[in-house]
């Protein structure tokens, strides 16, 4: 077991005994009869059906207990989530982005579940998300639903042609931009649809050797794809330099739009299936996009440079795990249970979202989104499987790098700078 995970592992300024960590991964040898279970979900993805569903579930199973779900952000993560957890007060269910959950694990944040790893569906579960959860042969974190992003468009904006290569692509997205239209919706810091175009071209984010490893964004493989990136920036969009993507979906709705590359599981906020935006956060909230646009809405997967591929995209994805520090692990254990059922994940699926389980994906909707994400995920990445990537993303050292890209800097220049960062993180 990794050293971090042995008897003591310093978070911040506490300090979290861990010699029960090891094996079932036992914490508290009791826990209350009676209380409160606190649930942390990120963002809007996770349906209000499954929401519900959880949380009637719990508390029918187990009496004299009721069941929370706070929603957090993925800021919140990378912010607040480890000072969270290593307190006194730590919530006892957390959800974390796929690329995050061996971090918490190797800092002892997540109680090991290995033990319930067949009760939560054993040879079901999805392996990538497994993957993403396993650490030091223990599962720390477990599949809850994975996704991948797609380009949605609608015939009123770009027409009747699509792109059947990355060039393709570029090019009728430079054709379609004016003053106030993206072709390619493409703000400066949203690096997920930034790695296709270096994944396509060859690059990688960095590879490992032995026990070193070396950032590759510099390589010339992957200056290539961000060169392409470069002139998406410069003349196939009108997308904020210094913004995210979470606007994307208010701006195609507004046919601003062209090619909206995006998660599948959004197609609900563009026909209006759920409302999307943080009015709380000053954002504009969106009900949908027209009726002319929704009935019309189409979906592909990205191509890629010859014609017939897919351009690699990063396989999104969530997992959940239990706190260490939750009073009441065995009840955390239980919800956890439900959120891997069938009942639960199927929810899920409905809502678009590849579910955390195999047999629930027959409930996904036979929609284009669905077929276009199922064609994306058959040549799918993730992030390098270090511990310390947390603290890449955390850092915001890529779309930083993007931002200076998108502003016309030396892409080879920014590119070994880049590497230079990411290194000094993985390598410390």
């Amino acid at each position: 077991m990794n050293k971090k995970l042995g008897a003591l592992a310093l978070v911040g300024a506490s300090a979290v005994v861990l010699a029960g960590c090891a094996g079932g991964g036992e914490a508290a040898p009791s826990e209350p009869a009676t209380g409160d279970l606190t649930v942390w979900l990120v963002g809007a993805d996770t349906p209000q059906t499954a929401r519900d569903y959880l949380k009637e579930t719990f508390e029918e199973e187990n009496d004299g207990w009721t069941l929370t779900i706070e929603e957090k952000t993925w800021a919140d993560v990378s912010d607040t989530y480890e000072a969270a957890l290593s307190s006194n007060d730590a919530p006892d269910v957390v959800e974390v982005g796929n690329t995050q959950a061996i971090g918490f694990a190797d800092k002892g944040l997540f109680l090991d579940i290995s033990d319930i790893q067949e009760q939560l569906g054993g040879d079901d579960l999805l392996p990538g998300l497994v993957e993403a959860g396993t650490y030091d042969g223990s599962l720390w974190a477990a599949p809850y639903y994975a996704g991948g992003r797609v380009v949605f468009y609608t015939p009123q904006i770009v027409g009747d042609t699509l792109p059947t290569t990355l060039e393709d692509y570029v090019a009728l997205g430079t054709d379609l931009t004016t003053a106030t239209v993206s072709g390619i919706y493409a703000p400066g810091r949203d690096w997920y649809n930034a790695l296709p175009y270096v994944w396509a071209n060859g690059g990688e984010i960095a590879v490992q050797d032995g026990d070193t490893w070396d950032a590759q964004f510099g390589s010339a493989e992957s200056v290539k794809g961000l060169e392409m990136l470069q002139d998406v920036y410069e003349n196939a969009t009108v997308a904020p330099v210094d913004g995210n993507e979470r606007l994307g979906n208010i701006a195609f709705c507004a046919g601003e739009v062209g090619f909206l590359s995006t998660p599948a599981w959004a197609e609900g906020n563009l026909t209006g299936a759920w409302p999307w935006g943080d009015e709380a956060a000053g954002e504009e909230v969106s009900n949908g996009c027209p009726d002319t646009y929704a009935k019309d809405l189409g979906a592909f997967a990205l191509p890629g440079l010859e014609e017939g591929e897919t351009a690699p995209i990063f396989a999104g994805g969530s997992n959940v795990a239990v706190a260490y520090k939750s009073d009441a692990p065995g009840k955390a254990k239980a919800a956890l249970e439900i959120m891997l059922s069938s009942g639960y994940q199927e929810l899920l699926a409905a809502q678009g979202l590849v579910p955390g389980i195999k047999s629930a994906a027959s409930a996904l909707p036979d929609t284009d989104s669905a077929k276009a994400q199922a064609e994306a995920l058959a040549n799918s990445k993730f992030t390098p499987a270090s511990p310390n990537w947390g603290e890449v993303e955390a850092a915001q050292i890529i779309p930083d790098a993007l931002v200076r890209i998108a502003q016309g800097e030396d892409v080879q220049t920014v590119a070994d700078e880049l590497d230079q960062q990411i290194e000094d993180i993985l390598n410390k």
